[in-house]
């Protein structure tokens, strides 16, 4: 913030969030700038529809923006019901207040539609405090009172009293002005900046992916003789390579404990650790504290995992493969696993994993879930599924090729993802100052030229 300038004079203020002002503002509750209290929406599940007039909770607020895409919809007769209590307009401002405590969007739009309790809609008593509420929403100072006065039973909430009464920094309308005109312009850049390195993120994991994929089912020469691999989805593979059913090449197979006999309620604090979605979806199996009694074990003995067995999900999200490392807590699996023990002289673990997470084999998995009776995998669908391989030692040629491939793409990602913490935690930090006037913007304009941009990024 070195490049703005402090206001000339501040006022102390006694109070836990903020400990001065600049001497011409005031420190007052958020209602006293509202046309009217703090409204939310109904306390009730409306009967959901195929059309109609878009239905918003905190999931639709992604990155302090309106996201209508993949919204609920609800009729027309309970909009107009809905609307006599609540009804958002443009120039509104929208704060999650259950589950995602603190999310905050701005009504740039004009479009119909409602929300549901998770969500306070605050209208501004003047429609130029509107938008500088919406920042301050965003600001440390509003965030930690968030944080604080959220009630936590089984999710966090804020009161409606609660939200009337957070203390927010008020300039004057004409400084209100500026300062929102300046963090659109700032955020703006920081935000296109961020959005840039999203776009590289995604497009190195479709890289990395793409890579993997095609060194697990084409191998890494070139110009190795193919053959038709009998299999439509799969296409054709090296002439070298075997294509057998994971069935053939199994030495040992178990699907995880089935309806009542392993249930959440049999979970304890400590003991026995219970794998399940959790680690194999994110390949760590240090995570989770789901555990089982010893006696509890006892009954439970077949469901063991061991070092280098591969665990492939079978319900929710289905085809996820993670192999289980040497160093995992000795546990069992969930029903929504199925471990298996491939025979060692023939595949290896981690080549397995990396083939099942390849993308045709992924598209397949997804597809054949879909079809069956009970929509998920089963231990039959699994079976009779066709496994391309290499011999041993070029399976452990193309590990390493993976292995050297995940770490360069990695860490580029790693690189872009500290980016956009880095310039998320300034774009917060930048709010903050302005919304608190630690920097004083009252004398800032819009650039009129690109040069002058230039001039102000610098």
């Amino acid at each position: 913030m070195g490049k703005y300038q402090a206001y000339s004079e501040y006022r102390s203020w006694n109070n836990e969030w903020i400990s001065r002002l600049p001497a011409s503002w005031q420190l007052v509750p958020l209602k006293y700038i509202c046309s009217g209290f703090v409204k939310d929406g109904p306390h009730e599940t409306p009967k959901f529809m195929d059309d109609g007039i878009p239905f918003l909770s905190v999931d639709g607020i992604q990155d302090n923006k309106l996201v209508f895409n993949g919204c609920r919809y609800i009729s027309e007769e309970d909009h107009i019901r809905y609307s006599m209590k609540c009804h958002p307009k443009q120039g509104d401002v929208l704060l999650g207040k259950a589950a995602s405590v603190g999310k905050v969007a701005y009504v740039d739009s004009n479009i119909d539609f409602n929300v549901w309790s998770p969500l306070a809609v605050i209208t501004a008593k003047s429609n130029r405090y509107g938008k500088y509420i919406y920042y301050c929403l965003q600001s440390n100072m509003l965030q930690a009172q968030c944080e604080v006065f959220a009630n936590s039973n089984t999710q966090k909430n804020l009161g409606m009293n609660t939200i009337d009464n957070l203390d927010m920094p008020l300039p004057s309308e004409n400084e209100a002005d500026v300062i929102t005109n300046f963090l659109d312009h700032e955020t703006a850049k920081i935000d296109t900046l961020i959005e840039k390195q999203q776009q590289l993120i995604k497009l190195l994991k479709e890289k990395r992916q793409a890579v993997i994929s095609h060194a697990v089912t084409k191998g890494l020469n070139p110009q190795a003789p193919m053959k038709d691999s009998g299999v439509e989805w799969l296409g054709e593979v090296p002439e070298h390579w075997d294509v057998v059913p994971l069935k053939y090449l199994v030495d040992e197979k178990a699907a995880g404990p089935y309806g009542a006999s392993l249930t959440k309620a049999m979970y304890t604090i400590s003991g026995i650790k219970v794998y399940g979605q959790q680690q194999v979806i994110s390949n760590d199996f240090t995570v989770g504290d789901y555990f089982i009694s010893e006696d509890k074990y006892k009954e439970m003995t077949r469901y063991t995992v061991f070092p280098d067995d591969v665990l492939v999900s079978v319900m929710g999200t289905v085809g996820k493969v993670a192999v289980v490392p040497k160093s995992a807590e000795f546990g069992i699996i969930n029903p929504r696993l199925v471990r298996y023990k491939f025979a060692s002289t023939k595949i290896l673990p981690r080549f397995v994993q990396a083939l099942i997470m390849s993308l045709r084999y992924q598209s397949r998995l997804s597809e054949a879930s879909q079809g069956s009776t009970m929509e998920g995998l089963n231990m039959g669908i699994l079976g009779d599924l066709p496994l391309a391989f290499p011999n041993l030692e070029e399976q452990a040629q193309l590990l390493d090729f993976i292995d050297k491939k995940i770490t360069k793409y990695s860490t580029a990602i790693n690189k872009a993802q500290e980016f956009v913490e880095l310039s998320s935690e300034r774009r917060t930090a930048l709010i903050s100052a302005a919304v608190t006037g630690k920097i004083d913007v009252r004398n800032w304009q819009a650039p009129t030229s690109q040069n002058q941009a230039l001039e102000q990024t610098a």
